[in-house]
C-alpha cells in the first residue's frame, strides 16, 4: 500500500506545528524584551569613578577662579569663571569631574536654563562605596544624553549664562542625597545634603578603581517641579502635580524666575569692574 500521503500528512502536521512553535518562541522573545524595557533604566551597570578633577580648566581649574563659593542655608554650590572677565568665557567647555552616568540633561527654563545632571560611583578610603550627583548649570550648550556613559574629563556643555539672566557662569554642585533631581526647595539646603564640591573634588583627586561594575539607579527623583511620592519604586513617575512657581534665593523673591535674589545684580556689577563675590569655604 502507498504510505506517502500519510507520511506526507504527518510531514505537512509537522512543518505546521514547527511553525507555531516559531510563532510561540518570537511571541515569548517579544514579551520578553517588552519586559526588559519596561524595566530599563532603573539601574545600570558602572565601573567606579578613578578619581574627580574640576570641571573646567581640567584637570586644575586652570584659566579660572572661583566667583561664589559654597556655605549652607545660602549657596548650595560654586560659581565657576574664566580668568577673562564678563562674559569671555561664554561657550568655554565644561568637563565631567569624574566617571559616571548622564541622569538628566534637559533645558527647564526658569532660573536654571540648560542642565546636566551626571550620577557618580566611587569608592572611598575606607573601602565603602558611595555615590553622588554633580550639577553643571546655566550651560549654554549640553553636550550628553540622557543616561550616556561618561568619563572624567568629557566634555559635557559649555558655559553659559541662562541666555542673558545671569553673567556667564558654570555653577557646580555636588548631592550627597540622589533624590534632589532639580527639586532642590523639597531638601534641607545643608551639608546633609551637599558637599563642598571643591572640598569633595580636593579629597579625591585619586581613587581605586578595578574593572567590575556595580549597579547604579538613574531614575529615583523627580521630574522637576514634582514631589519624590511621584517616583514608583521601579523608577515610574506619574505626572499628577503641577510644576509650582520658582523660589529664589530670599523670601521677596519667591514665585519671579527673573528675580532669583539681589545677588545676581550685585555680582553683575563685580564682575564688570573686576570684582568678585567669596564663600566661607577654602580656596582651590
Amino acid at each position: 500500500m502507498p504510505t506517502s500521503a500519510p507520511n506526507s500528512s504527518l510531514s505537512s502536521h509537522g512543518r505546521r506545528f514547527s511553525g507555531w512553535q516559531g510563532v510561540l518562541c518570537a511571541c515569548t522573545v517579544f514579551v520578553l524584551t517588552l519586559n526588559a524595557a519596561g524595566q530599563a533604566g532603573s539601574t545600570l551597570r558602572v565601573r567606579l569613578a578613578d578619581g574627580f578633577d574640576f570641571p573646567v580648566g581640567k584637570p586644575d581649574a586652570a584659566g579660572f577662579y572661583k566667583a561664589r563659593g559654597y556655605w549652607p542655608n545660602g549657596h548650595l554650590g560654586e560659581d565657576w569663571n574664566g580668568q577673562g572677565g564678563g562674559d569671555s568665557d561664554l561657550g568655554d567647555p565644561i568637563y565631567a569631574i569624574g566617571r559616571g552616568v548622564v541622569i538628566f540633561s534637559q533645558n527647564i527654563g526658569v532660573g536654571w536654563g540648560n542642565c546636566v545632571l551626571v550620577r557618580h560611583i566611587f569608592r572611598e578610603a575606607d573601602g565603602k562605596v558611595a555615590m553622588v550627583d554633580s550639577l553643571y548649570a546655566h550651560l549654554h550648550e549640553r553636550k550628553v544624553k540622557l543616561h550616556e556613559l561618561v568619563e572624567k574629563g568629557q566634555l559635557v556643555g559649555t558655559m553659559g549664562g541662562n541666555n542673558g539672566m545671569y553673567p556667564v557662569h558654570l555653577h557646580l554642585e555636588v548631592r550627597k542625597n540622589l533624590h534632589i533631581g532639580m527639586n532642590r526647595s523639597q531638601f534641607a539646603r545643608d551639608s546633609s545634603n551637599y558637599y563642598s564640591p571643591t572640598a569633595f573634588i580636593n579629597a579625591r583627586r585619586v581613587l581605586p578603581s578595578s574593572t567590575q561594575k556595580y549597579d547604579m539607579p538613574v531614575n529615583n527623583f523627580a521630574p522637576y517641579g514634582r514631589a519624590l511620592a511621584d517616583v514608583g519604586s521601579d523608577g515610574s513617575r506619574s505626572a499628577t502635580v503641577d510644576v509650582p512657581a520658582f523660589k529664589g534665593g530670599s523670601d521677596s523673591a519667591k514665585g519671579d524666575p527673573k528675580q532669583e535674589d539681589d545677588f545676581w545684580s550685585r555680582l553683575k556689577a563685580k564682575m564688570r569692574s573686576g570684582q568678585a563675590t567669596n564663600g566661607t569655604d577654602e580656596k582651590r
